[in-house]
């Protein structure tokens, strides 16, 4: 009997950068093992050009993404609920497993300084794989 997948929605304001950039890398490293999610409190038209640039570079493709609204039933769908800048606007629901990733915003920041917010985000997702026992 196989266990069900485990349910990540990563979430930040915009839904245009780090939130779409883990998503991607979780994506790229466990493949179907885990069900992935994101959203934004208030998001963009589209995706930040910088982080789908920064992506590229490591062959990760997000450019055909675009920015949700986050739900109350995606936050309820979800085993693990990332959330990286949204504050109190992002929804709280007892019995889920909450993290809270600071990392600074790419908006308005140059390829260079998007890289290390994009290598952080991968560090931080591999060991969130650790913790839910997928391999990556």
């Amino acid at each position: 009997m196989s266990t069900p997948r485990p349910t990540v929605l990563f979430v930040c304001v915009h839904n245009a950068g780090r939130s779409q950039m883990a998503a991607g890398f979780l994506r790229e490293i466990a493949g179907d093992a885990v069900e992935v999610f994101s959203g934004g409190t208030a998001p963009k038209e589209s995706l930040n050009p910088i982080a789908v640039e920064a992506m590229a570079e490591l062959g990760i493709d997000i450019s055909e993404n675009t920015p949700e609204k986050l739900t109350d039933d995606s936050v309820k769908q979800s085993d693990v609920v990332i959330t990286m800048g949204c504050g109190d606007e992002c929804p709280f629901y007892p019995g889920k497993r909450y993290e809270d990733w600071k990392l600074d915003d790419p908006a308005g920041q140059s390829l260079e300084k998007v890289r290390v917010i994009r290598d952080d985000i991968r560090t931080r997702v591999r060991q969130l794989l650790g913790s839910l026992n997928v391999k990556g």
